[in-house]
């Protein structure tokens, strides 16, 4: 039997562009419904274009959730920015989201160091869509609790730039706003067949989810000891003849100091960081999985080429 095409069908590329922390891996999960981009309290934790798939009437939107973008440093930051832009540039709609009450307190005396460089990272970014002509909607996130008159202002601010066409107000965290902003890019979508099964929430390749499932499951049980100086790598992935999984990953981290802080105390806290992974890859997966983690010290993970390709990043940019 022949599928029939839906001649209504709508299918395209949406990019979530912004600086770091501004919360467009929790836009993501938001808008697919299902755990997509790895969302923890560190900045800078999506470090390639996860493309989440929602759907919105006959329309399917492919999102690239982006690298956050900065002013990078190290090779690992220009290789996430050079990625960023790239996913920004194949999309058929750009959305630039904001943290719009750390973008308001940047302008204060409250407003911290991060709020000031989150900032500035946004004025980068708006002089970047200045440079290269491209019109976006503007996101403005995290407006729980915030007073609407200081909301338009910032908003008639940003709108000045003359870089947008047109903003949204939402909460990605509670879903407010949420849907309009969905219905938005779902009309930008161009008509054509759809280019995933509907069933189907991400297009990553599965070694590359489960390192990344891992690595947040690093930062949320280390971020205070751990700056950003880990990597996860699944070094192993077979399918085992009674259906299960058998998982090998590597955590990598720079110093030797580093390494008892992923351990624990007697190895608890690897146990942990592997007991909830663990159950999320079960989920994830839905099968049996058996998941080896070993921690290794490697001052020069960043200019590792194998991992760099994992992610699907450039290493020479």
């Amino acid at each position: 039997m022949t599928e029939t095409l839906n001649p209504n069908q709508h299918a395209g590329f949406a990019a979530i562009i912004g600086a770091p922390n501004a919360g467009k891996s929790t836009l993501v999960n938001r808008l697919t419904g299902s755990k997509v981009s790895i969302v923890t309290q560190k900045v800078q934790t999506t470090r390639f274009p996860v493309r989440g798939i929602a759907i919105e009437g006959d329309a399917q939107i492919v999102l690239v959730d982006t690298p956050g973008i900065f002013t990078p440093r190290r090779r690992l930051d220009r290789a996430m920015v050079a990625s960023a832009w790239g996913g920004a540039q194949d999309a058929d709609v750009v959305l630039h989201l904001i943290d719009a009450p750390s973008h308001i307190a940047s302008e204060g005396r409250d407003g911290t160091a991060a709020d000031r460089k989150s900032a500035e990272d946004t004025e980068t970014i708006i002089a970047n869509l200045k440079a290269t002509g491209t019109k976006v909607i503007l996101g403005l996130n995290k407006i729980d609790g915030m007073r609407r008159d200081t909301l338009l202002a910032l908003s008639h601010r940003l709108f000045e730039t003359g870089v947008y066409e047109e903003v949204y107000m939402i909460s990605a965290l509670s879903g407010d706003g949420v849907d309009d902003l969905k219905q938005r890019l779902a009309r930008s979508m161009p008509a054509g067949p759809w280019l995933y099964p509907e069933d189907q929430s991400a297009d990553v390749p599965v070694r590359v989810l489960a390192a990344e499932i891992t690595r947040e499951k690093v930062y949320l049980r280390v971020h205070e000891e751990l700056p950003y100086s880990a990597a996860v790598e699944t070094t192993a992935f077979e399918e085992k003849a009674d259906g299960s999984a058998r998982i090998e990953q590597t955590i990598y981290v720079e110093r030797e100091s580093q390494r008892p802080i992923v351990l624990g105390k007697g190895g608890q806290t690897l146990k942990w960081i592997g007991q909830k992974s663990r159950e999320e890859l079960i989920e994830l997966l839905d099968r049996p999985v058996h998941l080896f983690l070993t921690v290794k010290v490697d001052p020069k993970w960043q200019d590792s080429r194998a991992l760099y390709a994992q992610f699907g990043l450039e290493f020479d940019v």
